[in-house]
């Protein structure tokens, strides 16, 4: 079976350096070779690839843009490269390496003691250690100061109560970073460990999206951690929205690989598909003009996610810039599913084709780390000044 050829209608490929080809196409041929021939079958089974896990490990996908530690020191532009070929397998993939890279180690690496960095960040690079990251609760999510669980200061300990939801690898973390109120109100983080009493995990069950995930809910009851494992180097929101703003970014750039790979199957077939004087229906107009949509959008999504990519790297991208990325590049890659679905017809329902399990993927990654609306709302208010979320 050939290799992805890739999407670069406008050459963004002259614009990358050579670390950054050859992480892209490192990733791009473990997608390939490890990711899809097997990934339709745990989306059917709706079971995550375990498996692949110490693979990624070893290729150093893991806090690949982190320095030290053991981990691959990439550029930010390399980092998002491995994303959009992760999620070009599969956006439970790329999830799992946003989750334990973004959403846990990159917290220890800007928050955490010298102690829990020692601890746990060679730990989570090797996979030795899987962990998760626990805002969202049933009641809270494109609210996060509204959260409910508490944590009440006793001796050397805090003792966590409250729930978390829509945890992804929660059941199967060994460290789970989970932000909660103490009793001046503000938002702390506390790395919990797995089997400390009080606390249990439970998988949701009955997804249609994100099948090829595990996906947990969180409880704390009388949890008692020790101080040692807060994390002292922030507290309020800013904590837990920085984590957001890195997953965000890694969002961003996955999303590419998931529109690529609708795009790339739904030309394959039209060029192929005959119908009408038995001409490939990529003769006629109206297919035309929805694969003409697709790489366009796509270009365009490719451009920006290497421009935030650059400024990043400069230390000059802004919370409001990785809004505008996630928004608009996951919008596009959803449409271009649907695009890729139509252009398919009924053959684009059926996973003997990749598109179908793009676009439910798609429908929940629109939704986690903000929705399209609140990051419309973030850049609102950044260009009027004025805020609409209250």
């Amino acid at each position: 079976m050939p290799g992805f050829p890739g999407v670069d209608f406008l050459e963004v490929d002259s614009l990358l350096n050579d670390d950054e080809r050859l992480v892209r196409q490192t990733a791009r041929e473990f997608v390939d070779r490890e990711v899809l021939p097997i990934i339709e079958k745990h989306n059917r089974e709706a079971t995550f690839p375990l498996h692949l896990v110490p693979q990624m490990a070893e290729l150093g996908f893991f806090g690949a843009s982190l320095n030290g530690y053991g981990c691959a020191g990439m550029s930010n532009v390399a980092y998002g490269q491995v994303m959009q070929e992760l999620e070009r397998g599969d956006s439970g993939l790329r999830s799992f390496v946003s989750v334990q890279s973004a959403l846990v180690m990159y917290p220890i690496h800007a928050f955490g003691s010298p102690e829990q960095k020692e601890k746990w960040l060679p730990a989570l690079h090797s996979a030795k250690a899987v962990g998760c990251f626990g805002l969202t609760e049933p009641q809270f999510g494109s609210n996060p100061a509204g959260m409910l669980t508490r944590a009440v200061r006793r001796g050397r300990s805090y003792v966590l109560n409250g729930e978390k939801m829509w945890i992804t690898n929660g059941s199967r973390a060994d460290v789970a970073l989970v932000w909660a109120k103490t009793e001046d109100g503000r938002i702390r983080g506390f790395l919990v460990e797995k089997n400390t009493p009080g606390f249990k995990s439970w998988d949701v069950h009955g997804k249609l999206s994100l099948r090829a995930s595990i996906t947990s809910g969180l409880s704390f009851t009388d949890c008692e951690t020790p101080q040692e494992n807060l994390l002292p180097g922030v507290e309020g929101l800013r904590g837990p929205l920085s984590c957001l703003t890195q997953a965000r970014y890694g969002i961003g750039w996955g999303a590419i690989g998931a529109a690529m790979a609708c795009y790339q199957t739904a030309l394959e077939y039209a060029k192929t598909r005959r119908q009408f004087e038995n001409k490939p229906i990529a003769a006629h107009q109206l297919v035309q003009d929805k694969l003409v949509w697709m790489i366009t959008e796509i270009s365009k999504a490719q451009l920006m996610a290497l421009q935030v990519g650059r400024l990043k790297e400069e230390d000059r991208a802004a919370p409001e810039h990785v809004s505008m990325l996630k928004m608009n590049n996951v919008w596009m890659a959803l449409e271009t599913a649907r695009k890729a679905r139509d252009i398919l017809g009924a053959n684009g329902i059926v996973d003997d084709y990749c598109i179908m399990r793009h676009m439910n993927n798609l429908e929940s990654v629109s939704t986690y780390e903000g929705t399209h609306d609140i990051h419309r709302l973030i850049i609102g208010e950044h260009i009027t000044g004025l805020s609409a979320f209250v």
